[in-house]
């Protein structure tokens, strides 16, 4: 099978590639140099397009059988709004798919997404999603909360939380219900040969809060015990409101710590029917510190 694969420099784009790059013909697109030096020793072709370049981008979707968007961002700033990122992208990627009649798509998605949330990032996706599935009835929308792998962003924060004696984090009773990498991508490559149009939700085996899933880490690492202090969302609320307006480039923004304080808790039969095994939370913690 030959793909194209948009957000193929993330962390799950470049483990997706080295788990099915030997079976089928990848053609990772990627709109930097930086970017596509990320992926020069693993097993696909790339291809440095701007998602803007219609021609470019359909000539490199030409005689694929299927794309893999995993594009998305949780952070907009004032170069990268959420339109730009989610919308406009999606809008792209559709239009290149017809043109070059690659037949459907598979996209990643996060929990939470909706185009009734009160979240600018939820809404934003939801309308991306909304695109692909208009414009490739086929799509199937592979939605997940929290993923945990080793060396990425999540897993290195969640660590050094568990490493202190005392964590700071808000709302500490929100609820995470994380999913291991290795997880989404088995469920990433059953469905490249299992049709599932419409939306599907693959969460990890345990939802708990925020805090004992910190405390829980600092357990499997062996860091000892750690005091979980829980600030009030308002007060990060806050803070984040005054970066947006004093930082073009704010470390955290309102929408972000919305999208992290969501409460993922989903009952979903998604792996059954991709026939794939949950990795148990405690296996979990241990592969990624």
């Amino acid at each position: 099978m030959k793909i194209i694969l948009a957000g193929a420099n993330g962390h799950l784009g470049r483990r997706l590639i080295e788990a099915i790059g030997s079976q089928h013909e990848i053609v990772a697109v990627v709109r930097s140099l930086s970017a596509a030096q990320l992926l020069i020793q693993l097993p696909c072709q790339v291809a440095i397009v701007a998602y803007s370049n219609h021609h470019q981008l359909t000539k490199a979707a030409q005689g694929c059988d299927l794309m893999i968007n995993l594009t998305g961002i949780i952070k907009a700033t004032r170069t990268n709004s959420y339109f730009q990122a989610h919308e406009e992208t999606a809008t792209a990627l559709v239009a290149a798919c017809q043109a070059a009649g690659v037949p459907r798509i598979i996209a990643l998605g996060i929990c939470g997404t909706s185009l009734s949330s009160s979240n600018a990032c939820f809404r934003s996706r939801a309308a991306a999603e909304q695109v692909m599935c208009e414009g490739i009835p086929t799509t199937t929308i592979l939605r997940v909360p929290m993923v945990l792998g080793e060396g990425d962003y999540a897993s290195r924060a969640l660590l050094k939380k568990s490493s202190r004696a005392f964590s700071l984090c808000f709302r500490s009773a929100s609820l995470e219900q994380p999913v291991y990498a290795g997880d989404v991508i088995a469920a990433l490559s059953r469905l490249l040969d299992v049709e599932a149009p419409g939306v599907l939700e693959l969460a990890g085996p345990e939802s708990l809060s925020r805090s004992s899933l910190i405390q829980r880490t600092a357990a499997v690492s062996r860091q000892g015990t750690v005091a979980v202090i829980s600030i009030p969302l308002a007060v990060g609320l806050l803070m984040a409101y005054v970066l947006e307006t004093l930082v073009s480039n704010p470390p955290v923004t309102r929408d972000m710590l919305g999208v992290l304080d969501h409460d993922d808790q989903t009952e979903s039969d998604t792996a059954e029917r991709l026939g794939i095994s949950l990795t148990p939370l405690d296996k979990m913690l241990s592969l990624v510190g």
